[in-house]
C-alpha cells in the first residue's frame, strides 16, 4: 500500500529533547515547589532516581494504568515525577484535580523551553513536504507554541506543514464519535520476556486528532506513515489501527520498543536518523 498521508511527532523526534527541555525542567520544578508551597528538591532527586532504576516498569500512571514510560524524555520524567511526589506528599488525592495541576504546571514551563532543532530536520521536512503529500505534525505540546517553532525553522514549503497540537496521546479514554476503527483496537498490548506491563492502545483523544486528519485528506490508517521516538505514545495505537510506523529511536530506546517495531514486519522501521523517514517514502 502506498503512502498517502504523513504525521509526524515533534518533540524528541524533531527536536534535540536535552537541549529544548533543559529550561522547561527547570521551570517545572520551580513551579512545582511554588504550587506545593514546599522546597522539592530532595524528594524530586529521589523520585527520578527511582524511576531510573524501574525504567520499563515505572512510568506515567494514570488511573493505575501506565501510559508512557517516564525516562523516554525530560519532559516525561518531569511529568511522572511530579505525580508521584504529590501522591507522596498526600496532597491533591483527587487524580482528576492532580493531573490538572502538572499538566498546568507543564503548559506553564513549556512556554520557556528553547528552540533546538535536529541537524536534518529542516532538511527533511522540506523533502516530505515536497512530495505533496499531505503532512500534518501532531503533539501534545500547544499548537501555537510548536507553530512558532517551525517558523523560527523555516522549511521549503512551510505553509503545508499542518499543526496539530494538545493531542493529549496520554489518555486513555474513547473519542466523542463511536468509530469501528478504535471499537477494533485492543485495549492492551503485552510484550512478554522484554516488558513487565502491558501496553494501552486506546487513546481516544489521540485517534481524534488522526481521524480528522483521516476525513480532511481522504485517506486511510492503511495509507499513513507515522513517526515519533517513543512508541508507546506516538506508534503503538497508529500501528493497532493499520498505520506504517517510524521510530526514531532515541539514544536511551528501551528494549520493548525495538521488540514492538520487529513484530510489526514491513510496517515497522527503526533508525536514529530522520533522513530514514523520508526513504519510507520511496
Amino acid at each position: 500500500m502506498a503512502i498517502a498521508c504523513v504525521v509526524l511527532d515533534f518533540d524528541g523526534t524533531f527536536t534535540d529533547v536535552a537541549a529544548e527541555s533543559a529550561p522547561f525542567s527547570l521551570h517545572f520544578r520551580d513551579g512545582l515547589a511554588q504550587a506545593l508551597g514546599q522546597r522539592v528538591e530532595q524528594v524530586w532527586e529521589e523520585e527520578v532516581a527511582a524511576l531510573y532504576a524501574g525504567a520499563d516498569l515505572l512510568g506515567w500512571n494514570l488511573g493505575g494504568k501506565v501510559v508512557a514510560p517516564a525516562t523516554a524524555d525530560p519532559y516525561l520524567t518531569a511529568t511522572t515525577a511530579a505525580h508521584r511526589i504529590i501522591q507522596r506528599l498526600g496532597l491533591y488525592p483527587d487524580e482528576a484535580q492532580r493531573s490538572e495541576v502538572v499538566q498546568r504546571l507543564y503548559r506553564e514551563a513549556y512556554v520557556h523551553s528553547a528552540t533546538a532543532f535536529k541537524p536534518e530536520a529542516k532538511e527533511v521536512l522540506e523533502a516530505l513536504l515536497a512530495t505533496g503529500l499531505p503532512v500534518t505534525v501532531v503533539t501534545n505540546a500547544h499548537t501555537d507554541l510548536v507553530e512558532k517553532k517551525l517558523d523560527t525553522l523555516a522549511p521549503r514549503g512551510r505553509e503545508r506543514l499542518k499543526v496539530s497540537g494538545d493531542a493529549r496521546k496520554f489518555l486513555l479514554d474513547a473519542p466523542d464519535a463511536p468509530d469501528a476503527r478504535f471499537d477494533a483496537v485492543p485495549e492492551t498490548q503485552t510484550l512478554d520476556g522484554v516488558l513487565r506491563r502491558p501496553i494501552y492502545l486506546r487513546r481516544g483523544r489521540y485517534f481524534e486528532a488522526l481521524k480528522r486528519i483521516w476525513d480532511t485528506t481522504g485517506t486511510r490508517p492503511d495509507q499513513t506513515l507515522v513517526a515519533g521516538d517513543i512508541f508507546e505514545l506516538d506508534l503503538a495505537m497508529p500501528a493497532a489501527l493499520g498505520a506504517h510506523v517510524q521510530l526514531v529511536a532515541r539514544a536511551n530506546v528501551l528494549p520493548y520498543e525495538l521488540k514492538a517495531i520487529e513484530l510489526l514486519g514491513p510496517r515497522g522501521g527503526v533508525d536514529r536518523s530522520l533522513h530514514a523517514v523520508v526513504s519510507r517514502l520511496r
